[in-house]
């Protein structure tokens, strides 16, 4: 059952299954804590498995200002909630704008973090600073959810779930393999004005915050052990040598192609619990 802990001047939904090491895993755009329904259960022989909405998505509060759901308030808040349920360390596991919040975690706080796992993404600074045709025109909702208010939201909240779906098959590959329960978490969520108005924030927040925090950062590098996974029919695996794009970001790294498309966790969840395991039994 899903519970609620007021951390960071945030309300963050979460539940916890499971007994051993933590491990949290984060969810991105556009879904919520109900994307792990097919993985948390198999990580949670082995570990504690911590699933949380990220501010803005899901159960969780909704800020209003956009400078409110960067990167790093996301990763402040996680911090925040493990140290609540009790885990100064645990393993870090994002897909999407999830990934993109565990990247920043563990360089604001890296003594947090036994070890990382980035589903599907390239950097954040790379795909903005040397964005191709091919990403633009995939991956196109960057810069139309970046537009100002209330364009984005007035178009998407005329039918949110025709704007959303057009996303999960878009990068998907179609919606075959979406779980039906699943899918009714992510239309529960962001049939809400404000998650969409949260939404977009974060895409205004990537462009307007967080690409000027990574440039600050683009000689760190994360020495924790890493774990970097793509969708082998997906837009970043084809567009990108991903593992290639992570190799003077992370000391630490191994690397591999998962089947299906960028919701490979939704889609493909028993390969993805495989690949999970493999690396987390090895730390």
């Amino acid at each position: 059952m899903s519970d609620h802990a007021q951390v960071n001047g945030q309300t963050i939904a979460h539940t916890v299954t499971g007994n051993g090491p933590p491990v949290l895993l984060l969810h991105g755009f556009p879904q919520n804590q109900a994307m792990w329904h097919a993985i948390a259960p198999k990580l949670a022989d082995d570990f504690t498995v911590v699933t949380a909405d990220l501010r803005g998505y899901g159960a969780s509060s909704k800020p209003e200002r956009m400078e409110d759901m960067s990167f790093r308030q996301m990763a402040a808040d996680q911090v925040a909630l493990m140290a609540h349920l009790g885990f100064d360390r645990f393993h870090l596991i994002g897909h999407d704008r999830g990934a993109r919040t565990a990247h920043r975690l563990v360089l604001d706080t890296p003594e947090t973090v036994m070890s990382l796992t980035l589903m599907d993404i390239v950097p954040t600074h790379l795909l903005l600073d040397d964005l191709t045709q091919d990403v633009a025109r995939a991956y196109y909702h960057w810069f139309f959810l970046a537009q100002p208010a209330p364009f984005p939201e007035t178009l998407i909240g005329h039918d949110p779930d025709a704007y959303f779906e057009n996303c999960l098959a878009g990068w998907g590959g179609g919606m075959d393999g979406f779980d039906s329960v699943a899918l009714g978490a992510y239309r529960a969520a962001w049939r809400y004005p404000d998650c969409i108005r949260a939404m977009c924030n974060d895409y205004r927040a990537a462009i307007d915050v967080d690409f000027a925090l990574d440039a600050q950062d683009l000689d760190r590098t994360v020495n924790v052990p890493a774990l970097v996974l793509f969708g082998a029919d997906g837009v970043m695996g084809k567009a990108y040598d991903v593992a290639g794009t992570w190799a003077n970001r992370l000391d630490n790294m191994q690397s591999t192609a998962v089947p299906g498309g960028h919701f490979f966790p939704d889609t493909h969840p028993d390969a993805t619990v495989h690949a999970l395991l493999d690396f987390l039994k090895s730390e």
